[in-house]
């Protein structure tokens, strides 16, 4: 049998606590390296040194964000060994590679030339010190793409084999796991996702410097670099949002239903539900608002065809169950036997279920012998629970709506010169700066949750990945990263605080 429910519960809550921490740093990083490389081409091209004391008064901010991200990616990365040791031998073949990548590639590229950025200024020519920050931006982005590369293959695994000889995963087709179309929709999405934070970061604080009457000059152009590269990165969210919402329909079926609370399959194209209640009991949703067409045509780009309902694809899971059961036996037989010619005729028939067959494991240790009881209670286990996925999605959207808002309004007062002299826009500028933070954090809880049973897709339930270690063990590492993670949460609200209130006159001179 596998781990019991508590072990795999608390290997998913510490990760879930590590990598939603980690997160906050990483959508600021990614919106402040551009942001700089931005105000610095324009202190090049402008020689004003107001320009130059911008970047250097963000690039302090950036800095103490950047470190507390690197310190927390590493102790999450860790947790592939000592938490999910299943898992990293089922598929670290590929999952590794792109890791590896991203450490050898963008981690050194961003760690070099983020020395060079902060200490090249007087030992760099002005157009050197302005290729080192697009690098260290170039950097920044290259790290990300790597790391979605890796997780858009747990979400979609293609490009790879499992191989019954070895009882792994391995690479069949690296060029096919880069341009997993899963992969690069997320990348564009959530760069842009950090693209909004950071000017919603920048925004904000320049907001708070206007609302105190003080660095006006630094303040009015921070704002107006902030307002127009934040429209167009929110408006890039939402329309790379819908591809995200596209070709997660292709592979991930039930995430989308269960993002809609979408109980039963309805005539194409669907409608989308604005605001409801869903109950998991009665298979319902209650107070429901609903738009007609539109979640179809955003999910399938077409008139005619249908999105499937929980239901409906619960029992397509009972069918894919049972094939499952029939690559499991002949996986058996080829351990016995593996020059059994019949096994590996078999195994190709049916071997691309055999994930679904592993759902088995967490109700018997003899998947071949499963009663039907067990098969439904398998693919009952293929639904996530209802209620966070349709609320989650729901708030993320609703923020990126807001964020275009908010941009468009702050552009429009900036061509009239007026963005530095509406208070009422200042204060919701001001206490907007949180909102960033609860989208991307929700958007990764729709993104993970949404993917539940599986570690990766079809291939490795979650249940399977993890290592073998006792429920005390977790407990004490988990009490260990959230003393160690609440340390870092005060060091940054606490420097992060200090420099704002200091302010670029005291800093950068």
């Amino acid at each position: 049998m596998i781990p019991g429910s508590d072990i795999v519960d608390l290997s998913r809550l510490q990760f879930a606590l590590t990598a939603l921490y980690h997160f906050l740093f990483v959508p600021l990083t990614l919106g402040l390296s551009i942001l700089l490389a931005i105000m610095e081409t324009v202190y090049v091209m402008s020689g004003r040194d107001i320009w130059r004391q911008m970047v250097k008064y963000w690039g302090v901010l950036f800095g103490i964000n950047f470190v507390l991200g690197v310190a927390t990616g590493l102790t999450m990365e860790f947790q592939f060994g000592t938490n999910w040791a299943y898992y990293s031998h089922y598929v670290g073949d590929v999952f590794g590679a792109p890791l590896a990548i991203e450490g050898l590639m963008a981690f050194f590229l961003e760690a070099t030339f983020v020395g060079l950025f902060f200490f090249g200024w007087d030992k760099l020519s002005k157009f050197k010190h302005m290729c080192c920050t697009w690098l260290l931006a170039l950097g920044t982005n290259l790290s990300a793409l790597w790391i979605l590369i890796a997780n858009g293959w747990m979400q979609n695994p293609v490009g790879a084999e499992f191989n019954y000889q070895t009882m792994r995963m391995e690479v069949s087709d690296f060029a096919a796991v880069m341009f997993n179309p899963v992969a690069q929709a997320k990348f564009v999405h959530t760069i842009s996702a950090g693209y909004v934070t950071g000017a919603m970061f920048v925004l904000s604080i320049s907001a708070f410097f206007l609302l105190r009457g003080r660095n006006t000059a630094f303040a009015k152009r921070s704002m107006t670099v902030a307002v127009s590269f934040g429209l167009a990165s929110a408006l890039s969210v939402v329309v790379l949002g819908d591809e995200s919402g596209y070709v997660a329909n292709n592979n991930q079926k039930m995430k989308i239903a269960a993002m809609e609370a979408m109980w039963h399959t309805e005539k194409a194209p669907a409608g989308m539900t604005i605001f409801g209640i869903p109950n998991e009991k009665t298979m319902t949703t209650d107070y429901d608002i609903t738009v007609p067409y539109v979640l179809g045509l955003i999910a399938t780009r077409s008139l005619n065809e249908p999105l499937q309902g929980i239901t409906e694809l619960v029992e397509q899971g009972k069918d894919r169950i049972r094939e499952g059961i029939l690559a499991y036996d002949a996986l058996t037989r080829l351990q016995k036997n593996p020059e059994d010619t019949q096994a590996k005729i078999d195994f190709g028939a049916h071997g691309k279920s055999l994930g679904y067959g592993l759902l088995l494991k967490k109700y018997t240790e003899r998947v071949t012998d499963a009663s039907e009881a067990q098969i439904n209670l398998a693919a009952n286990d293929l639904r996530p629970h209802v209620m966070p996925m349709f609320f989650s999605f729901r708030i993320m959207v609703a923020c990126g709506f807001f964020f275009i808002f908010l941009f468009a309004t702050g552009f429009y007062l900036s061509v009239k010169h007026k963005l530095h002299t509406t208070p009422w826009y200042l204060h919701l500028a001001f206490w907007s700066l949180p909102l960033p933070w609860v989208a991307a954090e929700l958007g990764w809880i729709v993104a993970e949750y949404g993917r539940q049973p599986w570690a990766v897709q079809g291939i490795l339930p979650t249940a399977m990945g993890t290592s073998t270690l006792n429920s005390s063990q977790i407990l004490t590492s988990i009490a260990g990263f959230v003393l160690f993670y609440t340390v870092l949460a005060v060091v940054e609200v606490y420097l992060m605080a200090k420099y704002i209130r200091l302010g670029p006159d005291n800093l950068t001179h």
